[in-house]
């Protein structure tokens, strides 16, 4: 597909405090599109958007909250005008194995990384159809093969390559391109926090060649905003990654063959973490963004008015 002109348009970006949405709307405004900049953090949100200048605009948002979701898309329509692109970008880790972690926090995964997704992309649609735009939404190699102690972070992502497609085909006939985006192990607050877990960091640990690599940032976000300029059905970064996407039925095969052997480890560690910590306190959102999802999730526990 010939280059689409990004140039004045609208993009807004979940999760765009840190990592790869940050790194997205920083690009992105620096060829000259307008970005919403959305997610939790108003500090930092603010802060880029400072950094970043010109038309920037940023909004608070928990994608857990369908009325947060629909406030930051409207304020994104009432500054700019309307929304020509939507990127789904907003995601957390809570590592940990399903037998052994809370299930509240399994469920934090699906809440944010698949419904929230739903959430951002359904709230942006009717102003992307207007404009005839495109919609982004993030998944992960965790959509093509499974890792013990991220079951959660995989079905959330599986699904949303499942909702991508599915829209893709949906709005095609509208204008209204849609894209899945995978990545693997990119160098995030959330991938350090991870890594730095005993459940997944051990796991990581028995990887071996390009699997237990971890991918500079600027790579991720120089494949998304290619995505952008190309409304890309896919954006996938280490490109070694079109190779498991070909030839997704085997990859299964291959990632037992690498870390299968380290998962009665793995679990008993898990497992052990749990019992000693309490299953809430063994398995909570790793890195910064993780710890604020935590906060946002204690602010919308606590009664009106409480301490």
């Amino acid at each position: 597909m010939a280059a689409w002109d990004i140039s004045g348009k609208v993009v807004l970006i979940t999760g765009a405090a840190r990592g790869i949405g940050e790194g997205t709307a920083r690009a992105l405004a620096a060829r000259g599109a307008k970005v919403a900049l959305v997610g939790l953090e108003p500090e930092r949100l603010e802060r880029v958007a400072g950094e970043i200048g010109g038309e920037a605009f940023w909004h608070e948002c928990d994608v857990t909250d369908r009325a947060s979701v629909d406030a930051a898309v409207a304020a994104t329509v009432e500054r700019y005008g309307g929304v020509d692109c939507a990127i789904a970008n907003a995601g957390i880790a809570i590592p940990g194995f399903a037998r052994s972690m809370d299930p509240d926090a399994f469920e934090r995964v699906i809440q944010v990384n698949l419904l929230g997704v739903w959430r951002t992309l359904h709230a942006a649609l009717p102003h992307v159809l207007e404009r005839r735009g495109y919609l982004l939404g993030i998944a992960s190699e965790a959509a093509l093969a499974p890792f013990p102690g991220a079951a959660s972070y995989g079905t959330a992502k599986a699904a949303v390559e499942q909702l991508c497609n599915s829209l893709r085909l949906e709005l095609k006939h509208l204008g209204v391109d849609v894209g899945v985006a995978y990545f693997h192990f990119i160098d995030t607050d959330m991938v350090r926090g991870s890594d730095a877990s005993p459940v997944s960091g051990l796991m990581r640990s028995k990887a071996k060649g390009v699997f237990k690599k971890t991918y500079p940032l600027a790579g991720a976000v120089d494949a998304v905003v290619e995505g952008v300029e190309h409304r890309a059905h896919r954006v996938v970064h280490p490109g070694w990654l079109r190779w498991m996407i070909l030839f997704r039925g085997f990859v299964p095969k291959l990632a037992e063959s690498q870390i299968l052997a380290a998962v009665p480890e793995a679990d008993r560690v898990a497992a052990e973490h749990a019992e000693r910590l309490g299953a809430t306190a063994a398995t909570q959102a790793v890195g910064a963004g993780g710890e604020a999802d935590a906060a946002a999730r204690e602010r919308s526990a606590t009664p009106a008015g409480g301490a």
